[in-house]
This record gives structure tokens, C-alpha cells and sequence, in this order.
């Protein structure tokens, strides 16, 4: 099983993050490509993949997660594992 947590995306909040994870914040900016992270663990994952996302996010990519467990203010889309391995083949 893979799990990814990627940074939730921009804030709507005008107050700054704390000046300790500020730095955190920049450099993941730098990189910021959920939809690759998604698609290798799908290439890898034997079982499943779970993706933490914002409530009301939309998904990472055109395919749908076979479920989605949610919460008050998160949920968790799971991926079948292999599942673009297993479309190209």
C-alpha cells in the first residue's frame, strides 16, 4: 500500500503559516506535482493507493478513486494498486 499526503493546495486564509514550516511551504512550491506522485504510486502499488485530500478537492486526475472515505475536513481517495501498470499491458 501506498499512502500520499501531499500539501493541500494554496490557502484562502490571508494569515501566514508559521514561520517555521514557511520554508517547508516554499520548497515543496518548487516541486509541486501531486498528479506525478499519483501516477508512479500507481505504476508501484501492488495493493492500493490512499491520497489524503481537502474535502472538497477535486481528484488528482481524470480517474476515480474506487472509494472515498471522508471526514469533517479531509478524505481519503483509494486507488486500486497497479492500476496504470495493468492499463498498458
Amino acid at each position: 500500500m501506498v499512502y500520499l499526503d501531499p500539501m493541500f493546495p494554496e490557502r484562502r486564509k490571508s494569515a501566514l503559516v508559521k514561520k517555521e514550516l514557511q520554508i517547508l511551504q516554499l520548497l515543496a512550491e518548487q516541486d509541486a506535482a501531486p498528479e506525478r506522485l499519483l501516477a508512479a504510486a500507481l505504476k508501484v502499488a501492488t495493493q492500493r493507493v490512499v491520497v489524503k485530500r481537502p474535502l472538497k478537492a477535486p481528484h488528482l486526475t481524470e480517474l476515480a478513486p474506487s472509494h472515498s472515505l471522508a471526514g469533517k475536513t479531509v478524505r481519503f481517495d483509494v486507488y486500486p494498486g497497479g492500476l496504470l501498470s495493468r492499463k498498458r499491458e
